[in-house]
């Protein structure tokens, strides 16, 4: 599964797809369907193994940024605005059913913000919102930034976290192609300021690593602030990136227990 710097998925992906919405399994039919969305430098390769888990009950739709993989000779975008503008423009025609959104890190401030522009523009609005590894957003981060910090910090941080193969940070050349989309997506995260608006209207999963040294379980707490519906927590083993660990199976099992059970009340609105 691919986390920043892995080699990108070259198996056959099936079903319809924009440049922005990648499928990895023949389940464009569910009854329900699951926007996953990257952590900084990641792909829609990271998702493969969870749509083809999921599959037929559950149509993944993995998000492709610009700067990755088959996108790579494309800019990244550097601010979330600019970003969440055009990703909500790419997926409406795939708002045609009910829906959630899952994001890690970086993709869980993208699904938060992703939702409160669909709601804005009265579209088909979600029915969860699945986030991981991240603070609540009006939560002011406790880490430097590091966008714009030197290549040698940079590196560091990546160590730090866990999530970059040491092959690939000890590699020049690997750094030199891979550290311009890393540094863009740190800046979306680091430039990023909460305005306050409505609360969501759907419920809230929230999940996160015991040892997580970038969201502690209080601030992972502060999403009930942004919903007027339920927010549950729940913790599993391991650090920021415990979800593509030994967790990942109960990762998936209580993402799957999340999702609205076909004929159940719908909260989202399509007008």
């Amino acid at each position: 599964m691919e986390r920043v710097g892995q080699a990108h998925g070259t198996g056959r992906r099936r079903g319809p797809q924009t440049g922005w919405c990648v499928r990895w399994a023949d389940s464009g039919e569910a009854p329900v369907r699951l926007f996953c969305l990257p952590h900084t430098g990641g792909g829609a390769a990271l998702y493969r193994a969870w749509a083809e888990r999921l599959a037929p009950a559950v149509d993944v739709v993995s998000i492709r940024l610009p700067g990755r993989e088959n996108r790579f000779r494309e800019t990244p975008y550097r601010r979330l605005d600019e970003l969440v503008e055009a990703l909500a423009q790419a997926v409406e025609p795939l708002l045609d059913r009910p829906h959630a959104w899952f994001g890690h890190s970086m993709g869980a401030l993208i699904g938060y913000e992703l939702c409160r522009t669909l709601r804005d523009r009265g579209l088909r609005e979600p029915e969860r919102l699945l986030v991981s590894g991240r603070r609540a957003p009006h939560l002011p981060s406790r880490r430097p930034q590091v966008h714009d910090a030197p290549a040698r910090d940079l590196v560091a941080h990546l160590r730090e976290l866990n999530g970059t193969p040491a092959e690939v940070l000890d590699d020049a050349a690997a750094l030199s192609a891979l550290l311009p989309m890393v540094r863009a997506d740190f800046a979306v995260s680091e430039t990023y300021r909460w305005r306050e608006r409505r609360p969501l209207r759907c419920p809230v999963l929230v999940l996160g690593g015991r040892d997580d040294i970038l969201a502690t379980p209080g601030e992972l707490a502060g999403w009930r602030e942004h919903s007027t519906a339920d927010c549950e927590v729940r913790m599993f083993d391991g650090g920021h990136f415990y979800l593509h660990g030994k967790a990942q199976e109960q990762v998936l099992t209580a993402l799957a227990a999340a999702l609205p059970a076909p004929g159940a009340a719908l909260t989202g609105r399509h007008q």
